[in-house]
């Protein structure tokens, strides 16, 4: 006890340096109870040496593995490593006839992947993304270990089938997880600091996938919180499908937490089976982009992609579902200034919604809010759930897949803002997964975020909307609004034709001709890439100690009309959008000194 309490201390102090927080009291009980029995009984296997790397980030998530046994196959000499899941249920069993998911022994109510489906995933999520064992086909294998429980009491988890990146072992089955680790893994050094220096592989960006995931096949890898929405949602569909049954999921997450590609792997699943499905959102720059990169060449699969005012005259439950993604951005009703007086509605878009299909699914982050009358929240949707007599099920994803997959920097970046309740912004220490810096100058921004271009990084520039945004010149093409001192750029083009050479809006983010301009908030949301550069502009300066927020500076006349408070809110949401869109690293500029010092006082070097 003495050793496994010193070992709970060790691990407790490494994760305050490397993930900037205490590790919850549940945590650090697992360690205390999982890591010694694993421990053991790698020494019963003779493989006391083989290394454990312990609560193991994957690649570009914040997702963690609790355990990476690292070393070389004793038959080909490769490397090796295993995958292991640690549980300390007692007993486990399936629900809702899908084995991929599962109930654990203990209080109702609480829904989970089967462990073999969540270790599996793991491994692909590693073969997938560590270019070192990329060509090695059988050099990742996944383990779940529930060592407290009999396989009597989980046998109904090995209906889901086993394979080399998934299988499930227990207190009964102990020898023959001993006899596997033996056939699979020798020591071997070097071989967890290969895995841990690798050089990591493009993440699957959702717009490159989108065809091939809505037409053919699922080819995203959907981890823990994910799988479970998704296997959720379909669950629902297909139980509307037998009876009159009607509910409503809402699943929410931060950006890059994957309710995006959630929303697409859905759809696609559902299309493949024959449901009557939609997806919808309330942005141009992202509907526009799915249906012309998704929908390529097949304009039935472009219809997939509505937007939440389109479903005003659609029928009760025609929908099998419909897949609001972006959910922050639903409005009041959905007139617009094009609606005939005759037709229009004092319908809640949110009822239309929900009243179009059967299962209603509202993806969202209501830290995204960043226009006036944007009311997509938690509480509305339940609220007119509630009225309707439908049931709500929720999903909270934790995983982080933006910024390198780094919690810390989105949390640096909430406190930053001000936007998660805790009064002062803190210093930004690195996790070696963001990187993030501060530039004294447009030029320099600029310069630097090139030099990442020039070495095929995705990079983009983007500010807060403090300039003009004119129409372009017949002549001249795209005029240069954005002016700091001697240093001039143009915005993104506004309009969904391109201009002299520089992309249509809804395809800045995703064109290589795009890092000319500069993105504001509506082309940039929804998007990522690799660079990010962000201007702070003076529609939001550090004063004293505390953010500023001027509207005299804004040229967002919607939003400058908002109540002091409310504008508050949307420019500091405005900039949280920007400032996480960067999957590998952010530079910071703002035109305001006060402001850049603050920055560089907690960003440092």
């Amino acid at each position: 006890m003495n050793r496994s309490g010193s070992l709970t201390q060790h691990l407790a102090t490494q994760f305050r340096f490397t993930y900037g927080r205490q590790p919850g009291d549940s945590e650090q009980r697992s360690w205390a109870a999982s890591l010694p029995a694993l421990a053991q009984d790698l020494v019963d296997a003779d493989l006391g040496e083989v290394e454990m790397l312990v609560e193991y980030q994957l690649p570009l998530t914040s997702l963690r593995a609790d355990v990476v046994l690292a070393g070389r196959h004793p038959v080909s000499q490769a490397v090796s490593y295993v995958v292991v899941e640690l549980k300390q249920w007692s007993g486990a069993s399936v629900i809702d006839g899908d084995p991929q998911l599962c109930e654990p022994a203990g209080p109702p109510g609480r829904v989970t992947l089967n462990p073999i489906a969540q270790v599996r995933r793991y491994s692909e999520f590693l073969v997938d993304f560590v270019r070192s064992l990329q060509d090695i086909s059988d050099a990742v294998a996944g383990v779940a270990y529930l060592h407290n429980a009999d396989e009597a009491r989980v046998s109904s988890l090995h209906e889901l089938p086993a394979d080399l990146h998934g299988q499930l072992f227990t207190a009964s089955t102990r020898g023959a997880l001993l006899s596997f680790l033996r056939s699979r893994i020798a020591p071997y050094p070097p071989a967890a600091d290969q895995l841990l220096s690798s050089r990591l592989g493009p993440s699957k960006q959702l717009m490159a996938l989108a065809a091939e995931e809505i037409k053919n096949r699922e080819s995203f890898v959907l981890l823990d919180d994910q799988q479970v929405a998704y296997r959720l949602v379909l669950n629902a569909v297909r139980r509307s499908a037998r009876a009159d049954h009607k509910e409503v999921i809402v699943i929410v997450g931060g950006p890059g937490s994957g309710k995006s590609v959630i929303a697409l792997s859905v759809l696609g699943e559902l299309y493949r089976n024959g449901f009557k499905a939609l997806h919808a959102t309330g942005s141009k720059s992202f509907t526009t982009t799915l249906r012309k990169v998704a929908g390529k060449g097949t304009t039935r699969v472009q219809k997939l992609f509505q937007y939440f005012n389109s479903f005003m005259n659609v029928g009760r439950n025609d929908l099998d579902a419909l897949v609001c993604d972006e959910a922050h951005r639903i409005r009041e009703t959905s007139n617009n200034r094009y609606t005939p007086a005759a037709k229009r509605s004092t319908k809640p878009q949110v009822e239309e919604l929900i009243d179009a299909s059967r299962v209603p699914v509202f993806l969202l982050d209501e830290h995204q809010v960043v226009r006036p009358g944007e009311l997509g929240t938690v509480a509305q949707i339940e609220a007119m759930a509630t009225a309707k007599n439908l049931s709500v099920r929720h999903v909270n994803l934790d995983g982080q897949f933006r910024c390198g997959g780094s919690r810390k920097y989105e949390e640096w970046v909430l406190r930053l803002l001000g936007l998660d309740g805790e009064a002062e912004p803190v210093a930004w220490e690195t996790d070696g997964r963001f990187e993030l810096r501060v530039v004294d100058s447009p030029t320099e921004l600029e310069a630097f975020l090139r030099s990442k271009a020039d070495q095929d990084y995705k990079a983009r520039m983007t500010a807060g909307f403090c300039w003009p945004w004119s129409d372009p010149d017949p002549q001249r093409g795209l005029l240069d609004d954005v002016v700091i001192g001697d240093w001039r750029r143009p915005w993104n083009v506004k309009g969904d034709r391109g201009v002299n050479g520089a992309p249509p809006s809804q395809l800045w983010a995703t064109d290589p001709a795009g890092f000319d301009q500069i993105g504001c908030i509506y082309t940039a949301q929804g998007f990522e890439y690799d660079w990010n550069g962000v201007i702070f502009g003076p529609d939001l300066v550090w004063r004293g100690n505390g953010w500023v927020a001027d509207r005299t500076t804004s040229e967002d006349s919607v939003v400058a009309r908002a109540e002091q408070s409310d504008y508050d809110r949307l420019i500091r949401n405005t900039y949280k959008v920007l400032l996480t869109r960067g999957m590998v690293g952010t530079a910071l500029y703002s035109t305001d000194p006060e402001t850049r010092e603050k920055l560089r006082e907690l960003v440092g070097n």
